[in-house]
């Protein structure tokens, strides 16, 4: 019978590294166990490790923190999620000619998408294949398993990343922690299908991930991924503009957070709050906002791709997204309709304090997991402890039995021992006589039977010392008769 299975993901951003315990039941269903996570600063720079000793203690803490709350479990093995400024996607045709008419079949298909794996690309890893579109003998085909043709060509979205993203995460966590990578996944793309509707993947619409040091902007049409490029440029810009103001990065990260607004005021008025005044802080805000936005927005331009073409909208997710007054903004200067990404109601959140809105990027990727999922923690076969035998030591009894008295020996004498004094007959031994067979008779009644009174038993040597001691502790506990 098929069991449940534990899964664990780790996302390691430019701000902070994350990490979550799903549980994949064998109906399909996903429940969020727990999720921690922790800051890290500088040792993360546009989603590619650079610390790596730094960076792998902090997510030493956060395996810890997790295998203390699915206790006894222990993990062994973690699905990790990749992004940064180096991830990109760039398209590729793959041509396929069959020497007839034929049906085409998933084989096939697998066989274009293990090519376009292979590709070699300069100082660069492809690390995910997705479909543009299909043609089967110059026809559109959406679902080209089933067609018949003798010609098929596939136009495939290559996504990859510098190979030294790769490695240095291998090396933190294959290498340093010891931890196995189950697989690898591309954080827009398991965003995208955690959190668009397949209607907006079909009309069209656009997904950005605003981070802390990089935004990513995703584009679908027709349900499927048309366009993906990050921009390397994210929150911290906003908060680094902040300390110009005489403010040390973690006081302006604050201020950002608490005070701070992307959507310029009506008016001119000042604004303090938390002792500090605002007006000019929001000015500094207001003015970057707008800046990312209008790169955001140039990225749709580049992809082909106008307002009218993605009637689905923008959709938002990432921690940059919480600032206050972005979303409206970002909605007044695309003139489209903004929302911001959440997580499928269908996955369970088994922890309250889990706020699915700041935990999409690690929810996503358990979620990913869900056709190919691989049991990610062990649990400690029980171990048997030996009841302890308690041995009661019990004195033993102690039976002093008595010694025999010493007899006088008698004085040396010759070979003839001395008669003697008194006279005395031999004893002649008695014949028995064979006695005459009784008749048989009935046994008589009890009282004409005679009285015969029973030969006391031989004891043996034991038996008669046991009886001596008996009687020589008895007579210590008699008292003595007055006569005596």
């Amino acid at each position: 019978m098929e069991e449940e299975k534990y899964i664990v993901a780790l996302e390691i951003g430019s701000s902070k590294i994350k990490g979550a315990v799903g549980v994949l039941e064998p109906g399909g269903s996903l429940t969020v166990k727990a999720v921690e996570e922790e800051k890290l600063v500088d040792s993360v720079r546009y989603g590619c490790i650079r610390n790596v000793a730094e960076t792998s203690r902090t997510i030493r803490l956060i395996v810890d923190r997790l295998e203390s709350r699915m206790a006894p479990r222990k993990i062994e093995g973690v699905y990790v999620a990749v992004g940064g400024r180096s991830v990109s996607s760039s398209v590729i045709d793959i041509e396929r000619r069959l020497p007839n008419e034929q049906e085409i079949t998933s084989s096939l298909i697998d066989e274009i998408f293990t090519e376009a794996l292979s590709q070699p690309l300069h100082e660069r890893a492809v690390i995910d294949v997705t479909p543009r579109d299909f043609r089967v003998n110059g026809a559109p085909a959406k679902q080209p398993v089933g067609n018949y043709g003798s010609n098929i060509i596939a136009s495939l979205n290559l996504v990859s990343c510098r190979s030294q993203l790769l490695n240095n995460l291998k090396l933190v966590i294959e290498e340093r922690l010891h931890l196995r990578i189950r697989d690898i996944f591309v954080r827009q793309l398991i965003e995208g299908d955690l959190v668009l509707l397949n209607d907006e993947k079909r009309l069209g619409c656009m997904l950005v991930d605003f981070g802390a040091e990089t935004t990513t902007v995703s584009i679908y049409k027709n349900g499927a991924l048309q366009y993906l490029v990050t921009l390397p440029m994210g929150s911290r810009n906003i908060t680094i503009d902040i300390t110009s103001l005489n403010h040390l990065e973690e006081q302006a990260e604050v201020l950002k957070t608490n005070g701070g607004n992307a959507m310029p005021g009506a008016d001119n008025a000042p604004y303090t709050a938390y002792g500090h005044d605002f007006t000019e802080i929001n000015n500094y805000i207001s003015a970057r906002a707008g800046e990312i936005i209008a790169n955001i927005m140039e990225q749709m331009s580049i992809a082909g791709f106008a307002a009218e073409n993605l009637p689905g909208g923008i959709i938002i997710v990432g921690q940059g997204a919480k600032l206050n007054g972005f979303t409206r903004r970002l909605e007044n200067m695309s003139r489209m309709k903004v929302r911001v990404g959440m997580p499928s109601s269908r996955i369970r959140i088994a922890d309250s304090h889990i706020a699915p809105a700041d935990s999409v990027d690690v929810i996503a990727l358990l979620n990913a997991t869900r056709d190919s999922a691989v049991e990610c923690m062990t649990r400690p076969a029980p171990t048997v402890t030996p009841t302890p035998v308690v041995v009661i030591d019990t004195p033993a009894v102690v039976i002093d039995e008595p010694k025999p008295e010493p007899v006088s020996q008698p004085a040396a004498q010759t070979a003839q021992h001395k008669a003697p004094d008194f006279p005395y007959e031999p004893v002649k031994p008695i014949e028995e006589k064979p006695q005459p067979r009784a008749e048989e008779r009935k046994p008589a009644a009890a009282e004409d039977r005679p009285h015969t009174v029973p030969e006391p038993k031989k004891q043996g040597w034991g038996q008669r010392m046991l009886a001596g001691f008996r009687d020589r502790v008895a007579d210590l506990f008699t008292e003595p008769n007055e006569d005596e």
